[in-house]
């Protein structure tokens, strides 16, 4: 949905996507870049950053772009300026939320040693092995 609303925003290009996409993760990451956020974490090129993230981090980061669909959808923004600073700024805002309430910044909370994928495949795997129904809560 974030990329149909940067779209209508005036992010058109894949490269202006990116630099949309850049700007709300250095909001939220204090100025680190996603080539940044990918050295830190230890990721590969194709690797995603929201794959390899906790529950907390992840909240953070789709906390950051609900938001800031949102907010491009309420103000009407047109432009690509516009809708990368805005990205920016709602990520600033979600990590200043974070520290505000004694929460670790997410560039400091440890990576997950799986992937959400890797995850998801062994527990089909598991589920397809016991051939038990699929709970709510797992």
């Amino acid at each position: 949905m974030l990329l149909e609303v940067a779209h209508n925003s005036g992010v058109i290009t894949t490269q202006e996507y990116a630099e949309f996409q850049n700007a709300g993760y250095m909001g939220l990451y204090g100025g680190l870049t996603v080539d940044d956020i990918h050295k830190k974490k230890n990721l590969k090129d194709k690797e995603k950053i929201l794959d390899f993230m906790g529950s907390e981090e992840l909240a953070a980061n789709l906390f950051r772009i609900t938001q800031t669909e949102a907010k491009l959808k309420r103000e009407n923004i047109k432009t690509k300026q516009k809708a990368n600073q805005t990205h920016y700024t709602v990520g600033t805002t979600v990590r200043k939320a974070i520290k505000d309430i004694g929460g670790t910044m997410p560039e400091d909370l440890p990576r997950p040693e799986k992937s959400i994928k890797q995850i998801e495949k062994e527990q089909l795997k598991r589920l397809k092995d016991k051939k038990t129904k699929l709970m709510l809560d797992e």
